[in-house]
């Protein structure tokens, strides 16, 4: 799917600590903890709750965050449709990676088992 440049611009610049605090909230209000978020985010990119603070006090960009990530090889697993995208589609590689997480947001919001959500080899999806 064709995204915009200045989408993708967009999306590049935004701040993960000034959608971080969004995702702890949708997970809390849907049972969810923020343990829990930690151990997506982790899943995606690698980063520990150690370094996912240090993102959070340098108000790094998503550009700057998925950078520094190691997204995890099964990222390319995550399908669906995001905010109206449906991410295998989308070309550009920033903006999927910014709806990789948003996705595994969701699914964590909506009570999906975390072995369904962290795409392990057990898990049918």
């Amino acid at each position: 799917m064709q995204t915009t440049p200045e989408h993708n611009d967009r999306m590049a610049k935004i701040t993960f600590a000034s959608v971080y605090p969004h995702y702890v909230t949708k997970v809390e209000r849907k049972g969810r903890t923020k343990e829990e978020l930690g151990q997506v985010i982790e899943w995606l990119t690698g980063f520990d709750q150690k370094k996912i603070k240090e993102l959070l006090e340098q108000n790094a960009t998503f550009e700057i965050f998925f950078q520094t990530a190691k997204l995890n090889p099964n990222a390319n697993l995550i399908t669906g449709v995001i905010c109206g995208y449906r991410i295998e589609e989308i070309e550009n590689p920033l903006t999927r990676q910014v709806r990789y997480l948003d996705k595994l947001v969701d699914e964590l919001a909506k009570g999906k088992k975390m072995d369904k959500i962290l795409r392990t080899a057990n898990s049918k999806l």
